[in-house]
């Protein structure tokens, strides 16, 4: 039988880069729906090529075997129907689109007809080039087929792309008549179409930001989207203050500060989208002293395996880098002076540890004896253990001055005290207190400085940055809204204008809480953790919930076959999650609720990798009961809340509801009949089902928040500069809606984003009749 020179095997879908199949490994792919839509394609692919070489075949596997050939040449020929249409309304990639569509759809085809051996095992099938007889070609042609998709999914990703590109050189434009208009009329105007385009742009970063596959870019989205969601608002009431006193100078430079801030997030985020930064420039490393501290430990452990493969320079350059940035925390005058002496007695320690290591290593190069090699062993464990008390210390001092510091500022004072010197035009009472607002600016970009060294992940470390730039550039602006406001005590929009800027320091501060929460649980080890939900009820005798089967866990087979189900749950209660998050209040009801689901359903996906606090099947359908208990409970809420509302906002609730309602009532009877012999089975159906509660309350959640909120939004200027309400909603309501769901609702089937969400529907659902085939 020919075999290609790569041979079979896994097709890597992880990375995606399928080297054992000379798949084009500059393809790089970037996000999370081109990913996921290659999974099911390499997953089959993988299947055939992998298929064990036989003389004899049963007719059900042959069977099976075409039908994975036919599932696959269908979904890529609606792939090629859709990638077509995208060429057709994008003419600068057209050509390039239109020949990766023609070689996938020449793949499919190939592999359609090399798969079509039913009638293998029949006299007349004598000659018959097949996937048994030709598996050259079968590799040929995935290489293609995987290659030729890949292109496509990426072109129309850069459609997506120039979309974002597009969005922002609208605001940018909007933005500069802004900055020069003269009157109030122009203005509010003007600012009501910056509010439209701001919409857009939130929507598609929002898109982005949650697609993307690299956890440290999305951090760096999120951080230049929370700065255009503050800077909307104080745009406005900069601009506004700027309109009413235009010879101020203070007013003036406080609402430049906010356009030249909204500019730079908006280039960030460019930056992000493109991966290109201007001028050749290349990405900021990691300089945290965590990131050093782990890379000299995988480089000492490393001794283990290879004792020449590093310089004792190289060591000495890692920790001399180490120790340089350790100076932030013993130079810093917040530091306590017992955290002081412990951290340059640690760094003395693992100083003197290092030499010692050195000097063993240079005699296990020379002499690898026995004697010799446990002392090496045992010069590693000194150090690794000195280097884990060291980050143990930096940890406790750096969040001791933030937790001391968030305490003592929670009053807000110096705040407060501004307002009112404002209020009262007082000019000696404003030197005082942005004398001390300066000095608290100072210890909190100081401590977000420290907390980034001890962070312990690029994301976090990144949002540390952003908070640290947070209160340094807004500290500034406060002290010139004060200014304004003490200049023009009786001006209302000076008064405005200061609240604005104090809000977005408030908000600031709350935002580092959490933050120094995160860091803490990433040290404790629960680092992508969620908030558990423990919802099991405890077992007792006579229980009729026991009686069905007794618990039982999944063979390995089984457990990777959920692991696909669970990965969709995943993603689901991401999306959730995001709608959560947009609550500010998260006692209410509705949100508890939502917050509930999100964490049981976390649950039932770390089941499908084996993970969690479920360690049953009986654990899972325990969980998968009360997970549907608490959507009718949510359901029941939601129809208290829609008899507040008006006719056409009630209708529009009550169609959601009965979208909930049946589903969480087909999970419970799901859950609760008992199946003989078939609890896989059984599991299968319940996270399914669970997966279709959750996608509904995704879609859910959008409507109520915005039902809750209408009417609110941004504020907009009179000629005469009183304050009404702006049409349209805020920039922290936007960006936040799950892009699958979206993009299939109220949007026309020809746009890009839209198409490409067809193209991601086709391959998924087709495919899965092949998943499901057993072949």
């Amino acid at each position: 039988m020919a075999t290609s020179p790569g041979g079979g095997g896994d097709l890597g879908v992880s990375s995606l880069n399928f080297p054992g199949f000379g798949f084009d490994s500059g393809l790089e792919i970037k996000t999370r729906s081109v990913e996921q839509t290659l999974l099911p394609l390499v997953s089959q692919i993988t299947t055939l090529i992998n298929h064990k070489d036989k003389t004899k075949w049963s007719d059900k596997t042959l069977q099976a075997i075409q039908r994975v050939g036919q599932a696959v040449n269908l979904a890529v020929g609606r792939f090629v129907t859709v990638g077509e249409a995208i060429a057709n309304e994008n003419w600068d990639l057209k050509e390039e689109i239109n020949i990766a569509c023609l070689e996938a759809k020449q793949a499919g085809e190939t592999i359609a007809e090399l798969t079509d051996v039913t009638s293998l095992n029949n006299a007349e099938s004598d000659g018959q080039i097949t996937i048994f007889t030709d598996k050259t070609g079968v590799i040929k042609a995935a290489r293609l087929l995987l290659s030729s998709v890949t292109k496509v999914l990426l072109l129309a990703d850069q459609i997506v792309i120039k979309q974002i590109i597009t969005s922002r050189n609208k605001v940018l434009a909007t933005m500069e008549q802004l900055e020069s208009v003269r009157s109030f009329q122009e203005f509010v105007q003007i600012f009501s179409q910056f509010g439209n385009e701001m919409v857009e742009f939130a929507h598609l970063t929002g898109d982005r930001q949650n697609d993307l596959k690299d956890e440290k870019k999305k951090a760096e989205m999120a951080a230049a989207r929370a700065v255009l969601e503050k800077c909307t608002m104080m745009l406005l009431t900069a601009s506004k203050t700027c309109l009413r006193h235009p010879n101020c100078e203070s007013a003036r430079k406080n609402k430049g500060g906010v356009f030249h801030r909204m500019k730079l997030a908006l280039e960030q985020v460019i930056e992000i989208v493109t991966d290109c930064r201007p001028n050749g420039e290349n990405e900021i490393s990691s300089i945290s002293i965590y990131a050093g501290i782990k890379e000299l430990k995988m480089t000492i452990e490393a001794f283990r395996e290879n004792l020449y493969f590093q310089s004792k320079e190289n060591l000495s350059t890692m920790l001399k880098l180490i120790l340089e940035h350790t100076e932030d925390f013993t130079d810093s005058a917040y530091t306590s002076h017992e955290h002081r002496e412990r951290i340059l007695e640690l760094s003395n320690q693992i100083k003197i540890e290092l030499q010692h290591l050195v000097s063993v290593w240079m005699q296990a190069q020379s002499k690898k004896t026995k004697n010799i090699m446990e002392d090496l062993e045992l010069a590693i464990l000194k150090i690794s253990h000195s280097m884990h008390e060291f980050k143990r210390e930096l940890h406790n001092a750096a969040t001791l001055l933030a937790t001391d510091l968030l305490k003592h500022r929670a009053d807000h004072a110096i705040l407060k005290a501004l307002k009112i010197t404002g209020v009262e035009g007082n000019l000696e009472g404003l030197a005082e207190y942005t004398c001390k607002l300066s000095e608290q600016k100072e210890q909190l970009t100081e401590t977000c400085r420290l907390l980034r060294h001890i962070s312990g992940t690029e994301p976090l470390e990144i949002t540390c940055m952003h908070a640290e730039e947070t209160f340094q550039v807004t500290g500034q602006q406060i002290i010139s809204a004060a200014e304004t406001l003490t200049l023009h005590p009786s001006s209302k929009i000076a008064k405005e204008n200061l609240d604005v800027f104090c809000e977005a320091w408030e908000s600031q501060i709350s935002d580092m809480s959490t933050l120094l929460r995160e860091i803490n649980d990433v040290f404790e080890g629960k680092r992508g953790e969620k908030r558990a939900y423990l919802s099991l009820p405890k077992p007792v005798k006579n229980n009729a919930n026991l009686k069905p089967f007794k618990p039982t866990k999944l063979d390995s087979e089984e457990q990777a076959k959920i692991a696909k189900l669970g990965l969709k749950l995943r993603l689901l209660t991401s999306d959730v999650d995001c709608e959560i998050e947009k609550w500010k209040n998260q006692e209410n009801e509705i949100v508890r609720h939502g917050q509930n689901m999100s964490s049981m359903a976390y649950s039932i996906y770390l089941f499908t990798r084996g993970e969690g606090l479920l360690k049953s099947t009986q654990d899972l359908i325990y969980q998968v009961e009360v997970f549907a208990t608490e959507g009718l409970k949510l359901a029941s809420v939601l129809q208290g809340f829609s008899k507040q509302l008006k006719d056409d906002d009630k209708l529009l609730l009550l169609l959601e509801i009965n979208k909930l309602m049946p589903l969480c009532q087909q999970l419970q009877l799901t859950a609760k009949t008992p199946i003989q012999n078939k609890i896989y089975t059984k599991v299968d159906k319940c996270i399914l089902k669970t997966r279709f509660v959750l996608a509904t309350l995704a879609q859910l959640l959008p409507v109520c928040y915005k039902l809750m909120h209408k009417g609110l939004g941004l504020a907009k200027l009179t000629p005469t500069g009183e304050r009404v309400t702006l049409l349209g909603p805020s920039f922290q309501d936007l960006g936040h809606w799950p892009w699958r769901q979206r993009a299939g609702i109220g949007c026309d089937s020809g746009a890009p984003t839209a198409r490409k969400i067809y193209m991601v529907h086709y391959l998924e659902k087709d495919l899965k009749f092949a998943c499901e085939s057993g072949c």
